[in-house]
């Protein structure tokens, strides 16, 4: 099971950890929508700021998103085997 918050009223005005919540949710811009696991800690997190997010709890389970390697990891790995390739 898992919850999707949508952010519902403009964080401008709010206070700064409030403001730092809402991003912790994943929520960017007025509108934007994130499916989340059923945490008590997400929960606590939609507590704190819901006069400015609306919620629901749907059945389907967030994806797990796969890990990204730092940018200069990346770019190093891609150097490297484009040197190993032109040898």
């Amino acid at each position: 099971m898992g919850i999707k918050v949508k952010l519902v009223k403009s964080h401008s005005g709010a206070s700064e950890r409030q403001v730092a919540t809402i991003l912790g949710l994943g929520l960017k811009k007025f509108g934007s929508e994130k499916l989340l696991k059923d945490t008590p800690a997400i929960r606590g997190m939609i507590a704190k700021v819901r006069h400015l997010v609306s919620h629901e709890i749907v059945k389907d389970e967030p994806k797990a998103r796969a890990r990204l390697k730092p940018r200069a990891v990346r770019v190093r790995d891609a150097a490297r085997a484009k040197t190993a390739k032109a040898e």
